[in-house]
């Protein structure tokens, strides 16, 4: 049986401040008061504002994308047994 230790506060700590990064950078991307794409940073707004915050959530914790996409599959539903049996 594995056991795992319970995040460090510093931890968790790091991970709040990179899902608030990464919400933040979000909503100022979505309102447009920073453009995705500039003629003279490019595509730099979107990397410091998303893929940053993304990178350290992931290497933070690696396994995070694979518990959203259990998370998000939809559960296989059981028939019932009364529809089964034709008379």
């Amino acid at each position: 049986m594995h056991t795992q230790a319970l995040p460090s506060p510093h931890h968790q700590r790091l991970l709040g401040a990179a899902l608030l990064w990464l919400l933040s950078g979000g909503a100022l991307l979505l309102t447009t008061l920073v453009p995705l794409h500039t003629e003279l940073l490019g595509w730099t707004p979107a990397f410091w504002l998303l893929g940053a915050p993304l990178v350290v959530l992931l290497v933070l914790e690696p396994a995070l994308p694979r518990l959203l996409l259990a998370r998000c599959r939809p559960r296989p539903r059981r028939r019932a047994a009364h529809g089964l049996i034709w008379h």
